[in-house]
């Protein structure tokens, strides 16, 4: 029925193990409903490093900018921390975020029954299930900043500028009320209103914005508070959306109470439906080539890119479903594993997956 050619970048560290498994299900969701996933091979991070001298290669955005999608691993290791600071492996996320156009990352934070028990939260909080998606905004503020040093009050000082334009907050705010109205119509714009003014001009663009989605519930909230209440009671919460720094720092949090980093997924996102897709998680050298990673969360963002960049829901659903079947089954990886469960490797998880799509 469809044909699609994606561009897979596998990175560093586990990043190859956890992309493999992903490809083998997506080869799976193919076979079953007559679809056909091309894949298209490209370095980035510190193994493109080691093989041109580069972070992140041209023929590589290339490959990408051909693709119909991107699908990423993950890079980066303690291998290029003596790497000059431009050509860091972390340089080429922000590289191929940029140079993408990819200005929206969706991260989903969910608990599934099965590992109710894997959260650090008393079990009354999250009674009844959690489900939470962070979006936040890439490619602006304090990480693409104006940055550098200056002769200060007290010597030599350093600094990283904020800034937002209406344009960059209005495109990242309607896909949070985009994505609501799919969910549970509720979006609540975290910022730091009371300081900065970069926050006062998003709550001013987001009530601006709120007539155009009136079914949708629109609060505010600081992000102390915010980091506060997602511990104290995350389920009131359904979109969260906010800005580049914010987002990283409560996206990370929201990922600790699922229980485990290895479970979750992510996309970026621009205007269309192009995006890329990588697990949240980090490349962990210390486990590589262990067969000790959990799969899941790289398999469940192949699953992300099914539903938000081809439209294929059945297809994402099947792999959700997959991957709640082999969890109510007791399978587990190193990193989720406790006494009475089924210990897995990386290939074994992702075989069992592919079994139940």
């Amino acid at each position: 029925m469809g044909e699609y050619k994606i561009a897979v970048i596998q990175g560093d560290g586990i990043g190859p193990e956890v992309t493999q498994e992903a490809i083998g299900v997506l080869k799976a969701v193919g076979a079953k409903f007559s679809h056909t996933f091309t894949f298209e091979y490209a370095l980035a991070g510190g193994c493109a490093i080691d093989a041109c001298g580069q972070c992140l290669p041209a023929e590589t955005l290339a490959a990408c900018k051909g693709a119909d999608s991107v699908m990423l691993g993950a890079v980066g290791g303690p291998k290029w921390d003596s790497v000059p600071n431009a050509q860091r492996p972390e340089k080429a996320l922000l590289g191929l975020r940029s140079e993408l156009g990819l200005f929206s990352n969706l991260r989903p934070a969910k608990i599934y029954d099965a590992l109710a028990d894997a959260c650090p939260l008393k079990a009354e909080i999250v009674a009844g299930g959690l489900d939470i998606l962070i979006v936040r905004e890439l490619t602006g503020g304090i990480y693409f900043g104006e940055r550098g040093y200056r002769k200060g009050k007290y010597g030599v000082e350093a600094f990283d500028v904020e800034a937002y334009s209406e344009v960059e907050i209005r495109r990242i705010l309607k896909n949070a009320f985009e994505v609501a109205m799919q969910r549970d119509r509720k979006v609540c714009c975290v910022d730091k209103a009371n300081v900065l003014e970069t926050s006062r001009l998003w709550r001013k663009v987001a009530e601006e914005m709120k007539s155009v989605y009136p079914l949708v519930s629109l609060s505010f909230m600081y992000v102390d508070n915010a980091a506060m209440q997602l511990v104290r009671n995350p389920k009131q919460f359904d979109v969260m959306v906010t800005s580049n720094m914010f987002g990283d720092i409560l996206s990370d949090e929201a990922s600790m109470i699922t229980g485990s980093i290895g479970l979750l997924p992510s996309a970026s996102l621009g205007d269309g439906t192009f995006g890329m897709y990588e697990p949240i998680h980090g490349s962990a050298p210390d486990i590589a080539g262990q067969n000790k990673a959990n799969p899941i969360a790289a398999i469940l963002s192949v699953g992300m890119m099914l539903k938000y960049s081809f439209h294929l829901e059945k297809e994402a659903e099947a792999i959700e479903n997959a991957v709640k079947m082999v969890l109510e089954q007791g399978m587990r990886t190193p990193d989720i594993y406790s006494d009475g469960t089924t210990l897995l490797g990386t290939k074994e998880m992702g075989k069992a997956i592919v079994e139940c799509i």
